[in-house]
């Protein structure tokens, strides 16, 4: 699966953003459905950090809840990532990323990723 993120910016704290991830899938392939999909992220002179990941259920980073939303759209092979009352330390380059395996927070576990999309969060 190959993997396409976008929709990052400069905002101001307390704005809100959406990325997207778009997927495609080789024929013969397995389908979009069975992966396990997520958002990491990555800010400067900082190793990569998981941010939010959606199979059966959903997961994120404990700095995230309440103001992240991770959601899919199967049928467009899309991955969506919802941030709200974004805050200066949100500043990073995000990525989206697969897995056939469970869902997992980990970023040895997912074997696909996409190049990353840049938010940058200040006043």
């Amino acid at each position: 699966v190959q993997l396409q993120a976008s929709g990052g910016g400069l905002v101001q704290p307390g704005d809100s953003l959406r990325l997207s991830c778009a997927a495609s899938v080789r024929p013969f392939s397995p389908s979009f459905s069975s992966y396990a999909m997520a958002w990491f992220r990555q800010a400067p002179g900082k190793e990569r950090e998981f941010v939010a990941s959606i199979g059966g259920s959903t997961d994120y980073a404990a700095s995230v809840m309440g103001r992240f939303t991770i959601s899919r759209d199967s049928a467009r092979k899309m991955v969506y990532l919802q941030m709200n009352n974004l805050k200066p330390e949100d500043t990073a380059v995000y990525y989206c990323a697969a897995t056939r395996h469970t869902l997992s927070s980990s970023v040895s576990d997912y074997v696909y990723w996409g190049r990353g999309t840049l938010v940058t969060v200040s006043s």
